[in-house]
């Protein structure tokens, strides 16, 4: 048996230690608008509702992304009658998760990786397996899930070259973490050899999951009022947007109004509570904006229409003919979804930095549903080359729409290799009734 090591040892030593400085974060967090003050102590492991009187299935991801990624396999669980508890890290994901989630399914936040947090939390909650998205591989939450015996599975399991590297420079750490686990779900062949050099006993490639998500759903009454007020116009939207961004996109707004001067451009921050300081930064450029949470609408004579509100995207995807992806023209963020736009019918674009979605950004830009842009000039160029083209346009989106729909599959084979442990929760469930 691998043991622990020295690392891991200290690590579990000093978070005991800091636990009263992860109490003071906390409250940080709260006061920076980052914590929801009404579940506070969900991140110190004290439970926010009772725990049903069943067998309980427990999945985790860190933020919205992976969260989403999650819903169908939620429903699969539920499907069987099982118990189901979800946990992730952020607010944004906790209202995301508020809208989508079936009804009867339990949201909770992770408590802090911290000893005593992590014990009262599974203590209380008990889960028969825990199934965990990606690679939130945190060390207290692994050791305490293996002293109870409760057996992870990482699903989706991504491992990037960059933390490949950074793992790799700790074999017993990653090591003792990563065969802790029943089994590794990789996303791709790249990653589940990275898991498997880094010491997962147990790697299978399943796929994809974001691939069979479904498209993110839009208010039928707000979409026919959007649609009304912006038919005739060319449009666009920039997604999930980052501070330097922003910028660009106006930028590049300015270079095509010229060419276009019937556009409307949107700008979705990733971050909901940027919106004042986009509006600001637009202003200050001279264009016409109006900003959806202090209640503007895409008038005639609106050109930036900022949208810094929360679950709209499959709104805006379904009012655009092209999808800016942000997080990638900036550095250190990586890239985000483009599978959700895909599926509602734009042409995709994005920047080079896009090492959190390499491989499906580079499945998209094969099928030419996608294309790479370096910067602001860049970026009007290829927004002007699709909106004065529609043909061009449709023929990219569908491009986009046929590759996400061959990535497919992930679902099905997640469950599959997810059977055997579903089986033996089952006959737990059974054992427990008799």
């Amino acid at each position: 048996m691998i043991g622990k090591g020295p690392i891991l040892a200290s690590y579990r030593l000093l978070s005991a230690l800091l636990e009263p400085a992860a109490a003071g974060l906390l409250v940080w967090r709260r006061r920076r608008g980052k914590e929801d003050p009404t579940r506070f102590a969900e991140r110190r492991g004290y439970p926010g509702v009772v725990r049903p009187d069943q067998t309980l299935v427990w999945l985790h991801g860190a933020s919205v992304g992976e969260t989403v990624t999650l819903l169908p396999l939620i429903e699969r669980l539920q499907r069987r009658g099982l118990a189901v508890l979800v946990t992730s890290g952020t607010v944004t994901s906790a209202k995301l998760l508020a809208a989508r989630l079936p009804a009867g399914v339990i949201h909770q936040y992770l408590p802090l990786d911290v000893p005593r947090y992590m014990r009262r939390f599974l203590d209380y909650w008990q889960p028969a397996l825990g199934l965990i998205c990606e690679s939130e591989i945190w060390p207290n939450l692994v050791i305490e899930a293996r002293k109870r015996e409760i057996p992870l599975v990482l699903v989706n399991a991504r491992m990037s070259e960059r933390s490949f590297k950074r793992w790799y420079k700790l074999p017993q750490t990653s090591r003792y973490l990563l065969s802790s686990f029943e089994s590794c779900l990789a996303q791709s062949q790249g990653d589940g050899e990275r898991l498997a050099q880094l010491g997962a006993p147990r790697v299978s490639i399943a796929g994809n999951l974001k691939f069979d998500v479904p498209a993110p759903p839009a208010d039928a009454d707000t979409l026919a009022i959007l649609d009304g007020l912006t038919t005739g116009r060319p449009v666009w939207v920039a997604a999930s947007t980052h501070p330097g961004e922003d910028e660009q996109v106006i930028s590049a707004h300015l270079g095509l109004k010229p060419h276009l001067p019937k556009l409307l451009t949107i700008i979705a921050p990733r971050h909901p509570q940027r919106g004042a300081e986009i509006e600001d930064l637009a202003r200050a450029n001279g264009v016409a904006v109006a900003r959806r949470a202090a209640g503007g609408l895409p008038e005639r004579d609106v050109d930036l229409y900022i949208v810094d509100t929360m679950n709209e995207l499959g709104l805006l995807y379904r009012l655009s003919q092209v999808a800016f992806l942000g997080g990638s023209l900036v550095p250190m963020i990586g890239g985000h979804n483009p599978i959700e736009p895909a599926k509602l019918g734009c042409a995709l674009l994005h920047g080079p930095d896009v090492h959190n979605n390499a491989e499906i950004f580079a499945a998209f830009d094969r099928g030419g549903g996608a294309h790479k842009v370096s910067d602001a000039q860049a970026l009007a160029e290829a927004v002007h080359r699709w909106l004065s083209d529609p043909a061009a346009a449709r023929q990219a989106a569908r491009a986009a729409g046929q590759t996400a729909h061959q990535l497919g599959g992930a679902l099905n084979r997640t469950v599959q290799a997810i059977e055997p442990l579903l089986m033996r929760v089952a006959l737990g469930q059974r054992e427990t009734t008799d």
